[in-house]
């Protein structure tokens, strides 16, 4: 228990040297001093949306803002302790523990949900080889591919160059878990006798492959996951697999079915309906579409900016999106602060 204790002192210690206030902004209406208190957990996609709301709320609501930076857990902590108002991107499946703990103690609560669909880890193939591709004369390879298990049909098509023998997989990053699941996915299926796995040494090396054969029109066979750039810049088609189930997500199943769907969701304080109703009302129904987080990810890709300089961007290409989520009036006070 003492361990326990000395480990959550530090979540708290930590809470409070890693954080470090912005700015705030002025209020557009007079809201008093209630701030709004937003985390900023330093990747993308959040940071993204805590800068898309801070607009949102500040110049729609009138309701000064300020965003701290922080780390993942530490930001529920924070919440719990009264420091933060919302974390915009919880993944409540892979943070189940800090995240259930913070609902037991009722000082937080999820206020809705931020993706339009779940977080997605698949295995995929390029379009082209289903569908063709008719401005690049390229007829389609494997128009009756649907599934994983057609692909023992199709190894030929993927052959590895270092074995003629079997096709290849590009499989996940040395060192993160998914690594090891498709190794063992590849078994489960039956496909370890039909194909090598191939494990890229970065991110970076395993979009690579899959960017270079589709421009080429090459066959490519593999794992990636979604929100990413890399899928909105070529275009494949996820593979079917049997739906996700507990008994079947083991190592000693080798894994063989879908993987889990997350959907991130944003967790906030309690009190916050009470302070702030307004606010409360309209992050319930701040939800995003995957395929923009896809094409905003790819815009920081190509244009070189940081997730937290596309607010302009965001709320001018997607005013059908945002609009959606706040009365007329509101949404008024933001376009014309654009």
């Amino acid at each position: 228990m003492k361990k326990r204790m000395n480990w959550m002192a530090l979540f708290f210690l930590v809470a409070v040297l890693v954080t470090t206030a912005l700015p705030g902004c002025a209020a557009g209406d007079d809201k008093g001093d209630e701030v709004i208190r937003l985390a900023d957990c330093g990747w993308d996609t959040q940071t993204f949306m805590v800068y898309v709301n801070a607009f949102i709320i500040e110049h729609g609501y009138g309701y000064p803002v300020r965003i701290d930076s922080t780390s993942n857990v530490v930001g529920l902590k924070a919440i719990e302790i009264g420091d933060i108002d919302v974390h915009m991107e919880v993944a409540a499946v892979s943070l189940q523990e800090p995240y259930e703990a913070l609902l037991a103690t009722g000082k937080g609560e999820k206020i809705g949900e931020i993706y339009g669909g779940p977080q997605v880890q698949a295995w995929y193939v390029p379009t082209f080889m289903i569908e063709g591709d008719a401005e690049r004369g390229i007829e389609p390879m494997t128009p009756d591919l649907k599934s994983v298990t057609d692909m023992p049909e199709y190894w030929q098509l993927f052959e590895d160059p270092e074995d003629e023998t079997k096709g290849r997989f590009y499989g996940c990053i040395p060192g993160w878990q998914c690594e090891k699941t498709n190794k063992l996915k590849l078994v489960g299926y039956g496909l370890d006798e039909y194909y090598n796995l191939i494990t890229p040494g970065s991110d970076t090396a395993l979009a690579t492959s899959m960017i270079a054969a589709v421009e080429k029109g090459e066959p490519w066979f593999g794992y990636y996951w979604s929100p990413t750039w890399v899928l909105a810049k070529v275009d494949m088609t996820r593979l079917e697999e049997p739906a996700w189930s507990e008994d079947l997500w083991t190592e000693e199943s080798n894994y063989a079915c879908g993987y889990p769907e997350e959907y991130p969701v944003i967790v906030g304080a309690t009190s916050l309906g009470e302070r702030a109703p307004d606010v409360h009302e309209f992050l319930a129904n701040c939800t995003v579409p995957i395929e923009v987080y896809n094409t905003m990810l790819l815009y920081l890709q190509d244009s070189g900016k940081q997730s937290s300089e596309v607010t302009d961007w965001f709320l001018t290409r997607y005013e059908d999106v945002w609009t959606e989520w706040v009365p007329s009036d509101v949404a008024d006070k933001v376009k014309a602060a654009l």
